[in-house]
């Protein structure tokens, strides 16, 4: 028997288990994507997360130079004591008897 030709316009019939393949295949695919880039630990998560973590790392950048700026005050005064005396008249405006002081406001 031969076999009629089938015209090049014609749609093949593709099995229903092999469209159900494909389905199952092609929601697997598209659930993969959203949630590589939409959930937890996604890409737009873990992009968060760098920016967060940088600004965490340069707050750290600049408490560490304060701790060492005030670490070396401290040094300072328990060593110096000119840097006490500083301190005193600067701070808490003590003045030695025989001084006078004289307050600018300012404008």
């Amino acid at each position: 028997m031969i076999k009629p030709e089938r015209s090049r316009g014609a749609k093949e019939k593709i099995p229903i288990r092999k469209k159900l393949f494909y389905l199952v295949v092609g929601i697997l695919l598209l659930a993969t994507v959203v949630t590589t880039f939409f959930g937890k630990k996604g890409f737009l998560d873990i992009q968060k997360q760098k920016k967060i973590y940088f600004r965490l790392q340069a707050e750290i950048n600049d408490l560490t130079q304060k701790k060492e700026k005030l670490e070396a005050e401290i040094k300072e005064l328990e060593t110096n004591p000119r840097a006490i005396e500083k301190e005193a008249r600067e701070k808490l405006w003590l003045m030695k008897p025989e001084e006078k002081v004289i307050v600018l406001k300012k404008k």
